[in-house]
């Protein structure tokens, strides 16, 4: 099995999601994190995919079939070692005043943040590659963790090269 990432721009409209994430279930695929905002451009979304592949599914005919929807402007496959990936978890630990200083010094070491404390627990902020935040919960989870959320990955091209160069002047063309 193997992970890939895609950057999918997107018109930003109603329903592009749904056809998306719809196209990617009716062939088999799950996603294993999904995320989507607004680009520097309002028009524009951008969606970023990430999906384990076994081998008798090929992508690429996920890719073709997504390149054919209406609002769908580029696809990009993200390498990693030619893409800036990052993931945010918020995560609330149990803390008593014995274990705080220990959780803060954990916090530290990550260079996360606490973004909230109170008497009985220190909620963290922290932003990085999934192995980063994995090690980050595994140093935590003796502490207790109360509660846990994390994003989807994120991810954008190293370079000055822009996904959304091209992808704008497609747009303006058919509006």
């Amino acid at each position: 099995m193997s992970k890939h990432t895609l950057s999918v721009l997107v018109e930003n409209k109603p329903g592009v999601l749904a056809r998306i994430t719809a196209l990617f279930s009716r062939r088999g695929f799950n996603i294993d994190s999904l995320a989507v905002g607004t680009t520097e451009h309002p028009d524009i979304s951008r969606i970023t995919i990430v999906v384990n592949v076994v081998e008798e599914l090929p992508l690429e005919q996920v890719t073709k079939q997504l390149n054919k929807l209406i609002n769908v402007l580029k696809i990009v496959e993200l390498e990693p070692s030619a893409a800036v990936q990052r993931e945010l978890v918020l995560v609330k630990v149990r803390a008593d005043n014995e274990t705080r200083s220990q959780i803060t010094e954990i916090v530290s070491l990550f260079r996360a943040k606490t973004v909230d404390v109170s008497p009985e627990a220190v909620t963290i902020e922290a932003t990085g590659g999934s192995e980063k935040l994995e090690a980050l919960l595994k140093m935590l989870e003796p502490f207790g963790i109360k509660e846990l959320v994390q994003s989807g990955t994120i991810a954008i091209g190293r370079g000055a090269r822009s996904i959304t160069d091209r992808s704008l002047r497609a747009l303006d063309r058919s509006a």
